[in-house]
């Protein structure tokens, strides 16, 4: 049996409404705790499971195991930190390279499982609005876990927020140019299993300007990897 109430506990414990991160409370106070949840499903097989609960399972481990990698290492300012100005790119390699669980047996790393598994089996793209890599550039990180009765509204919602966020999408209709996070330039092809543009991908939420989706000029906005942290005042 699935049980993410653990999960979702620490969520709303340490992730407030804008999605950031109390990284330092949580390793003070709960990493143990976010470690143990994490070891409970290191039976499980995936193959058993519906194609929700395989779906809210693997976007919740996801998230999870950035956290717990973050917390191993913080404070740390970015995922992609720097040495004398120079990004440091292996640990940006290993941090989602690297095998950070076993699932019944199967090693698996951040790249397994986002691109090995999820990107490979569902051919979803509104979990490019759910997976979240510990930046600002990211989606916002939900403060409640994904369920599997409700992962399809859950994700919906998601796009929606992502899309309406006008630091990730804005439309200027004066000068008919899309202005949208580098994400729908990154994973552009799982979009298009969706429509026949990115425009038209973004047009289906951006209902209040219809033209969006016939837009031929788009231009990508710059991808902030500062770490999603709650700032002390």
């Amino acid at each position: 049996m699935l049980n993410f109430t653990p999960w979702n506990r620490l969520l709303q414990e340490y992730v407030n409404d804008q999605g950031l991160v109390d990284y330092r409370r949580w390793q003070q106070e709960a990493e143990g705790a976010l470690g143990d949840w994490l070891k409970s499903f290191r039976a499980i097989d995936l193959e058993t499971l519906s194609g929700e609960e395989r779906l809210a399972l693997l976007i919740n481990l996801y998230n999870a195991l950035t956290i717990q990698q973050v917390l191993a290492a913080y404070p740390i300012d970015s995922i992609c930190p720097r040495f004398l100005g120079i990004p440091n790119w292996w640990f940006f390699w290993r941090f989602f390279s690297r095998a950070v669980i076993e699932l019944n047996n199967r090693p698996l790393s951040l790249n397994d499982i986002e691109h090995g598994i999820l990107r490979q089996q569902f051919r979803e793209p509104r979990i490019r609005f759910a997976l979240v890599y510990a930046s600002l550039g990211c989606p916002v990180l939900r403060n409640e876990a994904y369920l599997p009765e409700i992962v399809e509204a859950q994700l919906e919602t998601d796009a929606n927020n992502f899309i309406h966020n006008s630091d990730k999408v804005r439309f200027d209709s004066a000068s008919g140019i899309l202005y949208c996070s580098k994400i729908f330039k990154w994973y552009e092809k799982d979009f298009l299993q969706k429509a026949t543009s990115v425009p038209g991908y973004i047009g289906q939420y951006l209902t209040e300007y219809p033209e969006v989706s016939e837009v031929l000029a788009v231009q990508y906005l710059p991808y902030s990897w500062e770490l999603n942290q709650q700032k002390k005042t």
